[in-house]
């Protein structure tokens, strides 16, 4: 599976997303009771971010496949939970609901996601914070290179902090594919 990324634009892909962000599957998402106007919102605020940013994955015919989202954790999401090294880049994804799953479909798009951030020579380690009791992504993240440090309280959730580097990466799946 190939894929390419472009920006998210918060007015034109607000339905789109609202149908992914508040589906049952997306619970760990944390907007399941969130209206139309809600998502744009939240988004708008994420592209005139100079710290986040989000992206959809588009699939082989250009349409969108998943959500991507990076962040600064000097300045979003983890200040003060950790200390942050020079090129640390924080990172969340969605992938949606579907009638009909793909086989290592979501495995394909965090191996694209992680291929994407280290594509920024800055871009030295990536950082994500999923919920303790998310353990599907748990066994993704593990599966691209990430080492789980700790547990950690963030205000919405408690949340495993783990860490991959280029070299973890490229181990992890060079091995694995």
């Amino acid at each position: 599976m190939t894929f390419t990324f472009r920006p998210l634009d918060p007015l034109q892909d607000a339905e789109l997303l609202h149908r992914w962000v508040t589906h049952p599957k997306a619970a760990y998402w944390m907007m399941q009771d969130a209206k139309l106007e809600d998502v744009e919102r939240a988004y708008m605020e994420i592209a005139a971010d100079e710290h986040h940013h989000a992206l959809l994955g588009l699939d082989e015919k250009g349409v969108p496949a998943f959500l991507m989202e990076y962040y600064d954790p000097h300045h979003r999401e983890l200040v003060g939970l950790y200390k942050p090294f020079p090129g640390d880049v924080g990172m969340h994804f969605l992938t949606p609901a579907t009638e009909a799953p793909v086989h290592g479909f979501t495995r394909a798009v965090i191996t694209a996601v992680m291929a994407h951030l280290f594509e920024d020579p800055a871009v030295q380690r990536v950082v994500v914070e999923p919920d303790v009791a998310n353990t599907a992504v748990h066994a993704l993240n593990e599966a691209v290179g990430f080492v789980p440090e700790r547990e950690i309280q963030k205000p919405e959730k408690k949340a495993l902090l783990s860490f991959c580097t280029k070299e973890q990466f490229l181990l992890a799946t060079v091995v694995s594919v």
